[in-house]
């Protein structure tokens, strides 16, 4: 069991049967006298993608789920669905866009590095390595004389995604991207 003190971004909880990924925690300390303080968390569930808001009082113990993380590798994707493959047993499964929610958006072929979410003997969902390279594959042409700091612009990714990236990069360049938040970090070498 876990208690509430014991929540942060990342963890995993087991609520009402269904696991969830702690998002964001924000504690919210009592005014009043020998009450509780609250543990506001947002929560993504596994199994469906979707995001909810939920709020424990401190003390309170939350389950654990049975998850097993097994190491896999993207091999491609035919429209609806993505097709990986287990790197130990070389067994090969598939999950759908909306098994992955935006995850999708930072899978290329052959991307290694990724862990499938085993719960109930059942590959729910993939973790993501915290950061990807991918290339940029349509943006507008580069400002002259644009610095690192000065503001961004749209940019394609080759996977389909689009992010903000900085007004100095061009078509064709590797960028390193957050899958967190899908954010630009840097150039990449290729």
């Amino acid at each position: 069991m876990i208690s509430t003190s014991d929540l942060k971004r990342g963890l995993r909880i087991q609520i009402d049967g269904d696991p969830y990924s702690v998002l964001d925690v924000h504690v919210q300390s009592p005014s009043a006298r020998g009450a509780s303080s609250l543990s506001k968390v947002k929560l993504r569930n596994l199994r469906t993608g979707t995001v909810a808001d939920k709020t424990f009082r401190g003390g309170d113990k939350i389950e654990e789920p049975n998850l097993e993380l097994r190491s896999v590798q993207f091999l491609y994707s035919d429209g609806n669905d993505f097709h990986f493959m287990d790197v130990e047993s070389y067994d090969q499964f598939a999950l759908t866009r909306e098994d992955l929610g935006d995850s999708g958006g930072f899978l290329k072929e052959g991307l290694e590095g990724l862990r499938s979410i085993v719960f109930n003997e059942q590959v729910i969902s993939v973790d993501l390595p915290m950061t990807v390279v991918l290339q940029v594959t349509d943006t507008a042409p580069a400002i002259k004389g644009a610095t690192a700091q000065a503001q961004t612009k749209p940019a394609t990714l080759e996977t389909g995604l689009e992010i903000q990236v900085p007004a100095y990069l061009e078509s064709g360049e590797l960028v390193q991207v957050d899958t967190r938040d899908a954010r630009f970090i840097s150039r990449a070498k290729g």
